[in-house]
């Protein structure tokens, strides 16, 4: 068994699509819009074949701000060496993202680090 893919929804449809693509190399097919509904989407597919659907609709709820709280949590790219994580999080940083962990080391063994995307979601990013 393998997950298909994970979804998540921006308020921002256009700048979640550009920045999973310029910051991961996400490839994104054509946007499907649901003009009844005011529902859009992307999937991203990454090169191993690992897919993300952004979402967006017109009635978003608000978000929790709590970065420790039920539900998912982040989502985790793997980048292939403790360099490219450095180069990485240094990258978005530069890039006014804000770096809420690492690059470290954690307890169990992880190479990672941890970003808030522009809409504050966490991005881990590891080896």
């Amino acid at each position: 068994m393998r997950i298909e893919h994970v979804a998540a929804y921006f308020a921002d449809l256009e700048r979640a699509k550009e920045f999973f693509v310029t910051y991961f190399g996400g490839v994104p097919n054509e946007m499907y819009h649901n003009e009844r509904t005011g529902f859009r989407s992307y999937f991203l597919t990454f090169e191993d074949g690992a897919r993300l659907e952004i979402m967006n609709k017109e009635a978003l709820g608000e978000r929790d701000e709590a970065l420790v709280r039920p539900g998912l949590i982040h989502m985790a790219f793997s980048v292939g060496s403790r360099e490219r994580v450095d180069e990485l999080t240094g990258r978005l940083r530069g890039d006014g993202y804000q770096v809420v962990s690492g690059p470290r080391t954690t307890g169990d063994g992880y190479y990672e680090s941890c970003v808030l995307d522009f809409e504050g979601n966490q991005i881990e990013i590891t080896v």
